[in-house]
């Protein structure tokens, strides 16, 4: 993610509707122009959600991942699927919908350990 991005997701963590131009990629020397009807926010409000932040886009980055996988594996489940046993791969595809359940922060979202696909 580039700086600004994080500077300009952190804003809108704040205020969904904030209408800005930023200009720079470092918080504490980036200018930012605030357009009409929309409170200014300090940089420190606005630093202090960059862990919320960081959070949300390593999550998109799992869950885009996931969702892949799931993708792929969709005609595994089918009931014309040549495979005897769905079972294994009824297991697998839960394990992968469940992978983010209870991840908090970015170092328990970079240590998440992926199924193994059947027969692989």
């Amino acid at each position: 993610m580039y700086k600004i991005d994080k500077i300009f997701n952190s804003i809108l963590k704040i205020n969904p509707d904030a209408k800005v131009a930023i200009r720079g990629d470092d918080v504490d020397t980036c200018e930012i122009d605030w357009r009409p009807g929309t409170s200014p926010i300090s940089k420190e409000d606005i630093k202090a959600q960059f862990p919320a932040v960081e959070f949300d886009n390593a999550m998109e980055n799992l869950r885009t991942k996931r969702n892949n996988l799931l993708t792929e594996s969709d005609w595994t489940v089918l009931p014309d699927s040549p495979i005897a046993d769905k079972t294994a791969w009824q297991n697998y595809r839960t394990e992968l919908r469940d992978l983010t359940n209870g991840l908090t922060t970015v170092e328990e979202v970079d240590a998440v350990i992926w199924p193994t696909k059947p027969g692989a």
